[in-house]
């Protein structure tokens, strides 16, 4: 993708200058500074400082926090900045992070040393929010500008931001409006002071005019460039989200450590097998400890012929791959009780490359300790001697080795070293099982497991158990046990409402991971009106955030009512609405995710025990990194590693993993990324200013919501 980016080359007389250096003559080598791929981060504490930070530690983007509201915090001069490494000028960052234009008093030294250190090394400065004022570029807004809440307006990424840092995204950024009582998004929307050299990237319109004002924009001043934001945000909104990717891009010139892309897979749990229905009448589901059934059990939910179909031609509309999770029983146990017929299993086998295919076990069994289920809630059986009764090592084998042969004889195409126990059984379950089954990990072993899934909600963080390594799972809220649209409805009024409504009052119990509905849901509407929109965006959170991890549902969502659909299309089509062809989802199976996430949590710990460098001079950068770790980056489209291609394109910029690991790797941008500065013809030093109060509103209780799932 062409890029027009609005600065010019420092002329040789200039650049020797700008450096300090001292002319020589005309024929003299020029000394090209190094220039580190670490960014500076000035904080105050507020939550788009913290954004932008959370945005580079998820990339895996070196970055030194300078805290504000520290004492003993070092202060920020010349010598902070910049230094001298083998007879070469360095500058330390190659971007700086503000809170905003100026976080300092009047007259502040630090300010100045910034400003200084920008023009000479040709640093790019992001304002993570400021007041829109004319030391910005912008016109106060009292001038025929704005100063409110934006919430449900949906702003435009201008031309200049399509050709330039946000030419991923195909022009839309839609700010959330998901509460009526609560404000979510405070701007100022301004136009530029006359004669100032301001670009609008991403604006909106001024209410009450025909005018456009700007949220982000670039100001070019005295030798300076900075991006002007001058909206307020947290790094869960779905606006930062989707401008996040273009602020780094901006303040690195596309060439850093770190990388991101937009991840989205889907697993199908219990495949094959039939799952138990919600009682609407008793509230609960018959076949649970916790229910008592006098009135006959509802029929199971399971998928038919009809239902494969559908999901195949799903998948063919959206260019998107499920992976089935599977329990062979259920198909054997079907095939008893029908005369040896089971069709859909037959029509699954025939489809089976349609899929990808994981091993569930092969009954769904509870892998961890032995259960009492005449108490309520369960607990673990002991021995005589008080000890937990694990269940055992063969038992764990038999149900894995078992589904695995019933998969290969079938023909499915599995990956042997990837496995999902039932209801993550084996696993630490608070509060009954406290630790891992000992016995799973052994059985793990025998068995070739590499990779084991987790349920995120319980388990979010990688980690080993034996041979394996653990991939977290998010759990979506469109429940195993309701098969059409009234049962989730239902459901879900019995667990998100009060007690005085009528519903469970877990809620009320457990309000750190769940809300109680003002009212009931109306279960003719209430899935399709409050549940869809609610989980969509949660998941589509979790693809904007740089985030691999996989959600999981269950073969009861793709059949009668087809309950996972509106939620997948909401999440596939509000992504494509969104990004241009060049930023496509990443849809990764589950051992690809489980390394992914294994990568980056090495070189996460890495970037923080400061074991990794990495700086540019000229067309070279050089990434040094302990022996063993494979380096992530993301660099111009051209870029090469001994020669051969860097990365694979995405966003239209070329990132990945480095192809060998640890010591000194180099790497070759293409010609198109020579060097670039802002104009030297602006001499003059900005004038200090007192920066008038902001008036920030912070987006008030919009962080990440853990929803409560009843045992899958």
């Amino acid at each position: 993708m062409k890029r027009t980016i609005r600065t010019t080359a420092l002329t040789v007389g200039a650049l020797i200058a700008a450096l300090g250096l001292q002319a020589g003559p005309a024929h003299a080598e020029i000394t090209a500074p190094r220039i580190d791929l670490r960014v500076l981060l000035v904080s105050d504490g507020g939550p788009a400082t913290d954004a932008i930070a959370a945005e580079l530690d998820t990339a895996g983007t070196p970055y030194t926090k300078v805290d504000l509201t520290q004492a003993g915090r070092p202060t920020i001069d010349a010598a902070f900045l910049a230094d001298t490494v083998d007879g070469r000028p360095r500058a330390k960052y190659q971007a700086v992070v503000l809170p905003n234009d100026n976080p300092f008093a009047a007259g502040s030294a630090e300010m100045t040393a910034l400003a200084d250190y920008e023009r000479s090394y040709a640093v790019p400065q992001v304002d993570a929010y400021t007041y829109a004022r004319p030391e910005a570029g912008l016109q106060y807004p009292v001038y025929g500008g704005y100063s409110g809440s934006l919430d449900g307006v949906q702003a435009q990424v201008t031309a200049a931001g399509e050709a330039g840092p946000f030419g991923y995204l195909k022009g839309a950024v839609p700010f959330e409006d998901n509460s009526p009582t609560v404000g979510e998004s405070y701007a100022y929307l301004s136009t530029s002071v006359a004669g100032a050299d301001f670009t609008p990237y991403v604006q909106a319109p001024i209410p009450g005019t025909t005018k456009q004002g700007s949220l982000v924009g670039e100001y070019r001043h005295d030798g300076r460039r900075e991006l002007v934001v001058t909206f307020v945000y947290n790094q869960y909104q779905e606006q930062f989200r989707l401008l996040s990717r273009g602020i780094v891009e901006w303040m690195t010139g596309g060439v850093h450590l770190g990388a991101a892309r937009n991840y989205f897979a889907v697993h199908v749990d219990d495949v094959f097998a039939a799952d138990d229905r919600w009682d609407t009448k008793l509230n609960c589901t018959p076949g649970d400890v916790d229910c008592t059934n006098d009135e006959g059990t509802p029929s199971p939910i399971r998928m038919t012929p009809a239902d494969v179909d559908h999901a195949t031609a799903w998948q063919s509309s959206h260019h998107f791959t499920l992976d089935l999770v599977y329990n062979g029983a259920g198909s054997v146990d079907q095939r008893s009780d029908n005369n040896g017929v089971d069709q859909l299993a037959d029509k699954l086998v025939a489809d089976r490359n349609q899929f990808r295919w994981v091993n569930h076990t092969y009954t769904h069994a509870f892998l961890g300790c032995e259960q009492n289920t005449t108490v309520v809630p369960w607990t673990c059986e002991t021995n005589p001697d008080g000890s937990t009764k694990w269940v055992s090592r063969s038992a764990i084998d038999n149900e894995i080795a078992t589904n695995r042969v019933w998969g290969h004889l079938n023909g499915l195409p599995l990956d042997d070293d990837e496995l999902v126990t039932g209801e993550h059984s084996g696993l630490k379950i608070l509060p009954q099982q406290p630790q891992d089954n000992p016995n799973l990990a052994p059985a793990l072993a025998d068995n070739g497991v590499k990779w084991l899934a987790s349920d995120n909600s319980r388990d979010p963080e990688q980690r080993v158990v034996g041979p394996a390594t653990t991939v977290s799972r998010y759990p979506m809220n469109v429940f195993y046990n309701a098969g059409t649209a009234s049962e989730e409805a239902d459901e879900y009024n019995w667990i998100y409402t009060s007690r005085a409504q009528g519903g469970s009052g877990i809620c009320e119990d457990n309000p750190a991971t769940t809300t109680c509905l003002p009212a009931p849901l109306d279960t003719s509407t209430g899935y399709q009106d409050y549940i869809v929109p609610l989980e969509t965006r949660i998941d589509l959170g979790h693809v904007l955030a740089n985030d691999p991890k996989p959600h999981f549902i269950h073969q009861s969502n793709l059949t009668e009512g087809r309950l996972a659909y509106p939620v997948l299309d909401g999440v596939l089509d509000g992504y494509d609405a969104l990004f241009t062809d060049s930023t496509p989802l990443v849809n990764l199976r589950m051992k690809d995710i489980g390394t992914e996430l294994q990568r980056r949590a090495t070189w996460r710990t890495a970037v923080q025990n400061g074991q990794v460098t990495a700086y540019r001079i000229g067309a070279t950068v050089t990434v040094q990194a302990p022996s063993g770790i494979a380096a992530t980056a993301t660099m111009p489209s051209g870029t090469t590693q001994s020669g051969h291609a860097f990365g694979t394109a995405y966003a239209g910029a070329t990132s990945g993993w480095t192809t060998t690991t640890g010591g000194t790797l180099t790497l070759t941008l293409p010609s198109t990324a020579a060097a670039t500065a802002p104009s030297a013809t602006a001499h003059r030093k900005a004038p200090a200013a007192t920066r008038p109060a902001p008036h920030a509103k912070v987006p008030a209780g919009v962080t990440e919501q853990v929803p409560y799932t009843p045992d899958n």
